[in-house]
């Protein structure tokens, strides 16, 4: 179980990748800008902290180390951080502008389909509330809803010589796709393991953030929402790679996940790779691009035919994707909450109205 809630703040602006799956036409764009980093780069940084540092058995911690993200959080309460919304909740600017999916003779309805949400983000401690019920920001502080806190921007950055700190006569320029986080928020991350507290590079290009590691008490709040168990209906808040090693797939093909195809909400499929180990043995400190997949967005409602009765913890690791490095499952990959549905039975026709639409009478 996730012990520790991992804070990180930066320090000036971050890394934003232009996109999983670079092309030579999307190196700059923001086509598939890709913002924050995945449980992947911050499983990295505790594995070659922890070579440098030892404040863990590495075996050990290469064994069980899971971390799930990322999330966000005002700095001053990061315990109570935002989660991707279930896409079955629909929130707009004002109060009354609400609105939800249900599941009506197995087809997906709500009352108010011109209704766009305004809204991505809910705190984990508002995740039980009724969607009528989620309170928007007032004044300038959040409350149960908020928006994405960062923003991309194009920085120009000088190419320096190998060896000597002059820019480079030809092409000694290029251009970053830099990301600002808002000054009061933070990144967050759940994990297994700690970090020690201080300063690292973080996401690329060498940008520097604080980190810092608390808790989790197992009486808490976070603690109980996570060991809650996966009944019907689930949300997944990160990510999700299910499938084998070469195919990714939109649930687990398993009859215990589901004896039929599961109702869904969700959106197109988004990139999903990370760096692994090391590359050529004459460049060392470069590390290998994982199997390009595609993940099942965090938001995704999957409704299956009976109640699986089990956490996150307990899914079976063959339904998950397994990886290069580490299984894919210590990347967090499809952590889910319960969420309710409303499901109405599928109403079959009398037998008068059979005849008729068969034509027998």
């Amino acid at each position: 179980m996730f012990k520790f809630l991992i804070v990180i703040r930066p320090l000036g602006l971050l890394y934003g990748s232009a996109g999983a799956f670079l092309s030579p036409e999307n190196l700059v764009g923001r086509s598939g800008a890709k913002f924050p980093p995945d449980a992947g780069t911050l499983s990295g940084l505790i594995l070659a902290t922890n070579q440098e540092q030892k404040f863990s058995d590495h075996q050990e911690l290469k064994t069980n180390l899971a971390v799930a993200g990322a999330f966000w959080a005002e700095s001053d309460h990061p315990e109570n951080f935002f989660v991707p919304i279930p896409r079955s909740r629909i929130v707009g600017e004002k109060n009354k502008d609400f609105d939800e999916w249900a599941l009506t003779n197995n087809k997906w309805e709500r009352q108010h389909p011109d209704l766009d949400p305004e809204y991505q983000w809910q705190s984990i401690n508002s995740w039980h509330k009724q969607t009528p019920q989620l309170k928007r920001p007032e004044k300038g502080k959040l409350n149960d809803v908020g928006k994405t806190p960062w923003e991309f921007m194009p920085i120009l950055h000088p190419y320096l010589k190998d060896d000597e700190k002059h820019v480079r006569d030809r092409d000694g320029l290029f251009l970053e796709n830099a990301v600002q986080m808002r000054e009061d928020s933070c990144l967050v991350y759940l994990s297994t393991h700690k970090l020690p507290d201080g300063w690292y590079r973080f996401g690329g290009e060498n940008h520097i953030v604080e980190i810092t590691s608390q808790a989790i008490t197992e009486h808490s709040s976070i603690s109980k929402l996570l060991k809650q168990k996966i009944g019907r209906s689930f949300a997944l808040i990160t990510p999700a790679v299910w499938g084998s090693n070469n195919l990714s797939t939109r649930y687990p093909n398993d009859v215990r996940f589901s004896n039929k195809r599961p109702e869904m909400l969700t959106d197109r499929p988004e990139p999903w790779r990370y760096r692994v180990g090391k590359g050529e043995a004459q460049n060392k400190r470069a590390s290998k691009l994982s199997i390009g997949r595609y993940a099942v967005p965090a938001g995704t409602v999957y409704v299956v035919k009976h109640p699986l009765d089990l956490t996150w913890w307990d899914f079976p690791p063959e339904w998950f994707a397994s990886g290069e490095g580490l299984p894919l499952r210590q990347f967090g990959c499809g952590l889910c909450l319960p969420v309710e549905i409303k499901i109405e039975p599928k109403v079959e026709p009398k037998a008068d109205q059979k005849i008729k639409q068969t034509g027998e009478d």
